[in-house]
């Protein structure tokens, strides 16, 4: 049980550096210009996050597990390891990077070192949503800001008003985001221990019933709040004001237009209702939210004509985003060797 607990901390080590780097930019834009107190957004975070996890967390796993299957807790321990200590050095630098990028190149160092094949299908569609998820983002941020400054222009509506609107806005679109989170990138947190964790079905009270996954994700769900109230403030200065200075209703803008695009990636129903329509969907894929937010950004600068945007910024961001995969395929290599010839675990089977 002492190693099983050992093992799972460094997808909780994970989870708190998602929380710190990516969940925080659903409040970042909000915190950023004093829309919302920072202590009522890492509470709402807190609590979306984890009701996202646990209901809808299933989603996107099988995406990655189609990537690579750990299957040995050793194995799953060192990947998570790996992609946590990359987030966590761009994290230090302030950067808003991808922990989706990071599980998926500490898996793919897996692969590489157990003589697993990376399927290049799988691969393939899941770097796609890299490149989709910002651009996507920035779209919708361009319609949503389009729309909104064509209603505030048209109706005359009282700043005090506005004002109100604005901030519960906020809070609500920051709410559906946190839960969209939880469900999209808990996988990312505790999706690679699924292959190799099994307690059996867990009964609370004759009321509730929890299985092996569930508990996962609620205990990464817990991870991901930590991170969120203890070590966030630094990312969200970063998207909040560094890219591109924007005002509450660009604020409420980024914040609807990140949300809605995690929501599109993470949600199984509504890819079910449009394959059933004979339409096309989206994949359950884990985004992250930092690059749906930097996208969001980045489009209401280029909506106002794209003169203040802080190309130089956009620039160490991008190649931090290219750096996060790169450097958590090494790390998770070297330390499947170091786990299985100096600590003698066995890393996969």
């Amino acid at each position: 049980m002492f190693s099983t607990i050992f093992f799972i901390s460094s997808g909780l080590f994970l989870g708190w550096s998602l929380g710190a780097n990516d969940a925080a930019n659903l409040f970042g834009t909000a915190v950023g210009t004093k829309m919302v107190k920072f202590r009522t957004a890492a509470v709402i975070i807190s609590i979306f996050v984890i009701v996202g996890a646990v209901i809808s967390g299933a989603g996107a796993t099988n995406t990655l597990g189609a990537l690579g299957t750990v299957n040995a807790m050793a194995g799953a321990f060192i990947v998570a390891l790996a992609a946590g200590i990359s987030v966590f050095w761009m994290t230090k630098w302030g950067l808003p990077v991808s922990t989706s990028q990071a599980i998926v190149g500490a898996i793919i160092g897996w692969n590489i070192y157990a003589g697993y094949r990376t399927d290049p299908e799988i691969l393939s569609k899941i770097i796609s949503t890299w490149l989709f998820c910002p651009l996507l983002s920035a779209l919708f941020a361009i319609i949503f800001f389009k729309i909104i400054k064509f209603i505030i222009d048209n109706y005359k509506i009282h700043l005090l008003r506005l004002d109100q609107y604005i901030r519960l806005g906020l809070i609500i679109a920051g709410a559906f985001g946190a839960y969209s989170l939880g469900a999209n990138n808990i996988a990312n947190v505790m999706g690679v221990f699924t292959g190799s964790f099994s307690i059996g079905r867990i009964d609370i009270g004759g009321i509730i019933s929890i299985n092996s996954t569930q508990l996962l994700f609620l205990l990464g769900g817990i991870a991901i709040s930590t991170g969120v109230i203890t070590y966030s403030k630094k990312v969200m200065s970063t998207v909040g004001k560094k890219i591109f200075k924007i005002s509450p209703v660009a604020a409420f803008i980024v914040v609807l237009s990140s949300s809605t695009v995690l929501f599109l990636f993470a949600s199984a129903a509504l890819k079910t209702w449009l394959e059933s329509h004979g339409l096309p969907s989206f994949p359950l894929v884990p985004v992250s939210s930092s690059q749906a937010v930097v996208g969001a950004v980045t489009g209401i600068g280029i909506a106002k004509g794209g003169r203040n945007i802080h190309f130089k910024t956009l620039g160490k961001i991008a190649v931090g985003w290219v750096i996060t995969p790169i450097t958590s395929a090494v790390i998770s290599y070297i330390s499947l060797f170091f786990m299985q010839n100096v600590f003698m675990q066995t890393v996969y089977f």
